[in-house]
């Protein structure tokens, strides 16, 4: 099976980017399922349902969030109501939507996704080394060999570390939350494809996908600027995996990187 997971979509222009690039790369990579990360996707900060309308249409068929899917009022409506819509698992009991959920392709193949937040750097919230194993097994209970993890989280170490963890346990674990595609990618002894960050969907011509005057001003006066996501340079960034549907183990893992606006002459890897 292939699956393609797309880095965070920030903002109107990761909407542009993921409505031009998505459908084309889906044919030439021939993907089976299509899992995004769309905490920043509403003005570049939260969630909205006409952000994920659109997202949807454009060809996610689940979706994984982070620490800023909150940001948005209506968002706990939102996440009860919209079942592929995920949001980290490892949040107190209580808290609305759900942290992970099985897939389904039409030939039967059930495929977990779990949804987990970090601790370092981030908010105080539950462990994510036992959340994810105890939903990752669950998962498994329920008929799904192949189980994708995203790790929204802070610090490279903990990502590093959640991998090895679940190495064997899950099928992928990839990261997200910096907007920085890392060149880690590999498939762990146990069969585990790994990556540290699987980068973003936006404006690269950016700092970490926000309008690069707003935060210089940020940086050299510490006054703070509105969150503004760039449209310079669209790029659509993820991972392309490919599993294994009876073991769940991971074959391959590729980045991927194709950009929209082609000025200034960089290559594309896919």
């Amino acid at each position: 099976m292939k699956i393609l997971f797309v880095g965070d979509i920030v903002g109107k222009p990761g909407r542009k980017a993921l409505r031009e690039l998505l459908p084309g790369l889906i044919d030439r990579l021939r993907v089976d399922l299509v899992i995004g990360n769309v905490e920043n996707v509403a003005k570049g900060m939260g969630v909205s349902r006409e952000a994920l309308e659109e997202v949807k249409k454009a060809g996610l068929q689940v979706m994984t969030s982070g620490n800023h899917v909150w940001k948005k009022s209506g968002i706990e409506q939102l996440l009860e109501e919209e079942r592929s819509l995920l949001r980290p698992a490892n949040y107190a009991d209580g808290v609305p939507g759900r942290g992970g959920m099985i897939w389904e392709s039409n030939l039967g193949t059930k495929v977990g996704i779990v949804n987990l937040v970090g601790r370092v750097f981030m908010e105080p919230v539950d462990c994510p080394f036992r959340a994810g194993a105890r939903l990752a097994d669950e998962l498994r209970k329920k008929g799904a060999r192949i189980c994708i993890v995203d790790f929204h989280a802070e610090a490279t170490s903990e990502k590093c570390a959640l991998g090895w963890f679940l190495d064997g346990k899950v099928s992928a674990l990839l990261g997200t939350h910096t907007h920085v595609q890392t060149a880690d990618e590999r498939v762990l002894p146990g069969g585990t494809g790994f990556i540290t960050d699987v980068g973003m969907t936006g404006g690269l011509d950016s700092v970490i996908g926000v309008k690069i005057e707003a935060s210089l001003k940020r940086f050299l006066t510490g006054v703070p600027q509105p969150f503004e996501p760039s449209g310079r340079n669209l790029v659509l960034q993820g991972a392309v995996l490919e599993v294994c549907e009876k073991t769940g183990r991971c074959l391959e893992i590729r980045r991927v990187r194709k950009t929209l606006d082609r000025g200034d002459g960089e290559v594309d890897n896919i």
